[in-house]
């Protein structure tokens, strides 16, 4: 069913709101062979940003070839490389002989191979003989530079959930190869290959950017800035006006503070609203939709909830309550928070669970605009 409201994959063209600074930053560091690292909240348009601005470059004539490796569920060296050897071979090339060829000819001397009746029966490209070592990871990183070079066309390399990273033992021994080969490309070649990192877990990819400094001065972090609420209003307002229906523009402010303008939010929530009204959007609607929405979610905001201890469910009380200093004394004795050590035990496992994160300013941020007003209405019952 075709709906202006989609949530349900990433969107360009049309569909696509605001951004366009980052589109534009984003678009300029791959033409200039920059690395970048992204990482957001869970459905917070990373993935929609990478696509518009692939979109754009295409429409601007610029060729390039991408491979996209989604490594969310792994957990080892092995399926890493496997995943991320298959996604950029098929990128580039189309027949079983050609993915023979290329791993013959730039993966050499490494234990990768190509095995005719492993692809037949479940189409892996990439098959290995022995644990991977160092050396293969280090060729495998080099891949799509060699492609690129061999193709005579830029190589974007989107890898989505990079922070699973940290579940394969050793890896920082593979991040500090992956750092060698960035170290060691020409800068001045005509046809890079440009790695774009993503994230959805922030604290985890801050772990690997900025608390680690993996690829210090090798992978440039592009900040995700909320989306203009004039922008998300012009879209929900013209996204009913398609179908013959009117929404009052304050009330659709008011679902774009309640959800920190999150287009995926909004999105799924006014989808809801369209499903439930043949004219006009009123207010009742709104409130009837909302209550649809949380109803979705509140099984997931149990499961958080529940599994936080009585400390960490004090601190994120104090932290809704407006409080951003929580080793001063009157704070830990009001929320029961015992000591300042414990504070920062309690503020790193928070963390860790990516419900807080912390800004420049040390202020915390609860991640999922959507848990903060049901823990804040339903659980915490703060009026």
């Amino acid at each position: 069913m075709d709906t202006p409201f989609v949530y349900d994959k990433y969107v360009t063209g049309k569909n696509f709101v605001g951004r366009k600074t980052e589109c534009t930053v984003l678009a300029n560091l791959l033409d200039a062979g920059e690395n970048v690292c992204i990482y957001e909240p869970p459905k917070s348009g990373k993935m929609s940003l990478v696509q518009q601005s692939l979109y754009n470059m295409r429409a601007s004539g610029k060729p390039f070839i991408v491979a996209y490796v989604d490594v969310f569920n792994v957990r080892s060296l092995r399926y890493f490389l496997k995943k991320f050897g298959d996604a950029v071979i098929r990128a580039a090339y189309s027949v079983p002989s050609d993915y023979a060829g290329v791993i013959a000819k730039h993966l050499e001397g490494t234990h990768f191979v190509f095995d005719g009746a492993q692809f037949a029966s479940k189409e892996e490209i990439v098959c290995m003989n022995w644990d991977a070592d160092d050396n293969d990871v280090r060729q495998m990183m080099q891949l799509p530079f060699r492609i690129a070079q061999e193709k005579g066309l830029p190589f974007y390399v989107i890898i989505k959930d990079f922070q699973s990273i940290l579940s394969i033992d050793g890896y920082e021994d593979v991040l500090k190869v992956m750092e060698q080969v960035f170290a060691g490309r020409d800068r001045l070649v005509k046809n890079p290959s440009v790695f774009v990192f993503t994230g959805s877990m922030v604290n985890a990819m801050k772990h690997i950017f900025a608390y680690k400094k993996f690829f210090y001065r090798q992978v440039n972090h592009l900040p995700l800035q909320q989306i203009d609420e004039k922008d998300a209003i012009e879209h929900i307002v013209r996204g009913f006006r398609s179908s013959g229906k009117v929404v009052d523009r304050e009330l659709a402010l008011g679902a774009c503070k309640l959800f920190r303008c999150s287009m995926w939010y909004l999105n799924q929530f006014f989808s809801v609203c369209d499903s439930m009204s043949k004219g006009y959007m009123t207010e009742a609607i709104l409130v009837d939709a909302l209550d649809s929405v949380v109803a979705v979610h509140e099984p997931r905001f149990n499961v958080l909830i529940n599994d936080l201890t009585d400390h960490q469910q004090s601190l994120l009380r104090a932290c809704l309550d407006g409080v951003v200093k929580f080793s001063a004394s009157d704070v830990i004795e009001r929320y029961r928070l015992n000591s300042s050590a414990n504070v920062r035990r309690v503020k790193d496992a928070l963390c860790k669970k990516e419900i807080l994160t912390f800004n420049d300013k040390d202020e915390p941020v609860i991640l999922d605009p959507l848990f903060e007003y049901w823990v804040s209405k339903y659980y915490f019952e703060i009026q």
